[in-house]
């Protein structure tokens, strides 16, 4: 991982996923979890624990079956993968009690615990609690070559896929826009998934899409086979307000080669964070950390972008307070400050 985004997430974000409706407090106590009694203590056998992840063509999927995998097998708890919306469904999954773990986007849990931009109105969800920062997204603004779009100006009077509802991957496209002065009201939006999105790309319905996921994204290497993929840049004035007016933005570049782009793309990222449930016990909480960073190959291993997960940036851009049981398994190894 870059130390500029590191820096400029440490620095800057309170981490805050954007998943939906705000659910009422589950926490066991206002600092969350169960008070420990030795991590020998935690009943794991009655655990059943889903873990809210993404579409399945997205990165989500995929890290979230590595750490249901490694749940099971090293500590024979059940446990199931879900398929969702994103971020704001499953901050809701979350709060709701339908989940015990989520992966979400830092602006998006920043909101829903702060009770602002998708959840302005609502109660703020401040029960929630993080089990570690994992690895940033990438903001992709993708087309194609023959599209002739150069620049995010030149979406307006096009059709766009800007993720689904409520998704962090449409707050993204809202404030991106925002960022150029633009809105909904300069594009026909499309609520579409990745896979749609690409899909009707190939099909000539839909001129461009947001994809804001790691790096290399399945949908735009598949969009590539048949067409030139392009994604457009965000930088320059446009980037220069995200990073003002929304710090859980950062300047990042998508590295030569990991499409078929021969230079580095700038464009805007967003640390992505694996939430827990505030119902857990500290015990529960801290066997199941530790078991996911003693296995933490098998986790890099389920996708690229996933390699971006270690030790050194567990706290990196979290939002919201660690776990009880996450944070003592992080001070026992040594990487909290």
């Amino acid at each position: 991982m870059k130390k500029k985004l590191l820096g400029v997430l440490a620095a800057t974000m309170i981490f805050a996923t954007a998943c939906g409706d705000d659910g009422g407090d589950t926490g066991n106590n206002e600092e969350g979890g169960g008070e420990a009694e030795g991590s020998e203590g935690a009943e794991l056998d009655d655990l059943f624990v889903t873990v809210a992840t993404g579409g399945t063509s997205g990165v989500y999927y995929p890290i979230g079956g590595a750490i249901s995998t490694i749940l099971e097998s090293e500590l024979g708890i059940d446990s199931s993968v879900q398929a969702t919306g994103a971020s704001v469904e499953n901050i809701n999954l979350i709060e709701n009690g339908r989940a015990e773990l989520a992966i979400t986007m830092a602006d998006a849990v920043q909101q829903a615990y702060e009770g602002s931009g998708a959840f302005d109105g609502e109660e703020p969800t401040d029960n929630l609690r993080g089990m570690a920062s994992l690895y940033p997204n990438f903001v992709q603004v993708v087309t194609t070559e023959d599209s002739g779009i150069e620049s995010i100006e030149d979406l307006e009077g096009m059709t766009v896929g800007v993720g689904a509802p409520n998704s962090g991957v449409e707050l993204n496209a809202r404030m991106v826009l925002e960022a150029y002065g633009m809105s909904y009201d300069d594009i026909d939006e499309d609520y579409l998934s990745y896979a749609e999105a690409i899909d009707q790309i190939k099909n000539g319905m839909v001129d461009a899409a947001f994809v804001t996921s790691g790096v290399p994204n399945a949908t735009v290497i598949d969009l590539d086979t048949t067409h030139d993929a392009k994604i457009i840049p965000i930088d320059g004035e446009g980037m220069a307000y995200l990073e003002e007016n929304y710090p859980f933005f950062s300047a990042e570049t998508i590295p030569a080669g990991e499409y078929n782009n021969d230079e580095d793309i700038p464009t805007a990222a967003i640390m992505n964070v694996l939430l827990v449930s505030n119902d857990l016990s500290e015990d529960e909480v801290y066997e199941m950390t530790k078991a996911l960073f003693d296995n933490l190959e098998n986790i890099q291993g389920s996708h690229n972008a996933a390699q971006d997960i270690t030790l050194d940036t567990v706290e990196t851009g979290m939002p919201v307070p660690l776990h009880p049981g996450a944070e003592r398994y992080f001070e026992e190894v040594g990487a909290l400050e």
